[in-house]
């Protein structure tokens, strides 16, 4: 009988800063805590799970007896981005971190994308999606002048209004910046981002957004898994993230709610592998805005929506539930923030009530996926396997 992995990246859901946080300017980041102060926090099947039981948790009530395997895990990788993170996940560690740019990019590569592009640039620093189109965006419409802004990210970001700059005109822009930010600049992902209305305050962006990452440094668990002639099927950003490597099908979300409803229906499907799903909006819409309300309601919703889910597990399916890096939006911060992220697997054949303390890497969670795949794979940390199985 075939086996599915069901491997869930809720982005950003940290729980607590790393050793290390302070390093990167975030100590006493908790983006769970933070959250878990808002009246619209109720998480009952991730509290069964363990979630609470998790080491060095000190919110919620720990469950007597809890229906999954659970761990607290800390990222090896030198970053806290979401390229980095998802690759660690993966079972890639990267010791060097991709280059941020926290006072717009260098002029000589504005300068080179201008000429490659034959468009002028406004902005150049960082800002939230949301607000750049606000000020930005009538300025745009007017001159035609592309939007370039980045983030705490690794990311270089180009925002177009899609009746200004169509948005296959703006794909290409954007693989102009991919192959032009290499070396040095080789930020982790290249972002278009177009967006409609008709002026300041009713700017949108729309679901065309589109990635163009680099490429892992070497094979993940998603090539292994693939090369093994099973599925991986990849839902919401995932197939962006790791520029197509390794990924047999991708599903394009634009919301929590697609990519939790698109889960559904993979989960009535047969399939022989792994379905990597990432759940975006805790990242985009929630953390960077520091709406605890928001971010806390959105953890709601996916709890809730974890009673359809569960029960068209099969005997043989696993669930894990992870998540990429933090983004505490309790903080004054609306940056990423280096922090520890919660693992909870559940399945008919997962031990139940079974804390596994602290992994300091989150390579173990894709060594774990191809091992119980049964595919011969290389990762950067063992497989926990023998531990979670009854």
């Amino acid at each position: 009988m075939s086996k599915r992995v069901f491997l869930i990246v809720l982005d950003s859901f940290g729980i607590g800063n790393m050793p290390d946080a302070a390093d990167f300017g975030d100590e006493g980041s908790d983006t769970l805590l933070s959250v878990s102060k808002s009246d619209k926090f109720n998480l009952p099947n991730m509290a069964k799970m363990g979630l609470f039981n998790i080491d060095e948790v000190t919110c919620g009530t720990k469950a007597e007896q809890t229906t999954a395997s659970f761990a607290r895990v800390r990222e090896a990788s030198n970053g806290k981005d979401t390229t980095i993170g998802h690759w660690e996940i993966a079972g890639v560690e990267s010791d060097k971190p991709l280059p941020v740019y926290p006072n717009g990019f260098p002029d000589d590569v504005i300068e080179k994308y201008k000429q490659l592009t034959g468009k002028n640039v406004i902005c150049n620093k960082p800002y939230s999606g949301t607000v750049v189109i606000n000020e930005f965006g009538e300025e745009h419409m007017r001159t035609g002048d592309l939007i370039v802004y980045t983030s705490a990210d690794s990311v270089f970001q180009v925002a177009a209004h899609e009746d200004i700059v169509p948005v296959e005109e703006l794909y290409r822009y954007c693989q102009i910046a991919r192959d032009m930010l290499i070396g040095e600049h080789a930020v982790g992902r290249i972002i278009a981002r177009p967006f409609t209305g008709s002026k300041r305050g009713e700017f949108k962006r729309t679901i065309n957004r589109h990635d163009y990452s680099l490429k892992p440094p070497k094979k993940t668990v998603l090539d292994y898994i693939k090369a093994a002639g099973k599925n991986v099927i990849g839902v919401g950003k995932i197939y962006d993230i790791f520029d197509g490597e390794g990924v047999t099908e991708k599903i394009k979300t634009g919301t929590n709610d697609i990519g939790m409803a698109e889960s559904l229906k993979l989960a009535d499907r047969d399939f022989d592998g792994l379905c990597f799903i990432n759940l975006v909006d805790f990242d985009s819409v929630y953390g960077h805005r520091n709406d605890v309300d928001g971010y806390a309601n959105a953890l709601s919703e996916f709890d809730l929506w974890l009673n359809d889910f569960l029960p068209k597990l099969r005997k043989d399916d696993i669930l894990i539930i992870t998540a990429d890096h933090g983004c505490d939006p309790g903080t004054p911060s609306t940056d990423h923030s280096r922090e520890c992220v919660p693992l909870l697997i559940y399945g008919e054949n997962v031990k139940e009530n079974n804390n596994l303390g602290t992994f300091t890497s989150f390579a173990h969670i894709g060594a774990t996926v191809a091992d119980y795949l049964g595919v011969e794979y290389e990762a950067d940390a063992p497989s926990l396997l023998d531990k979670i199985i009854k």
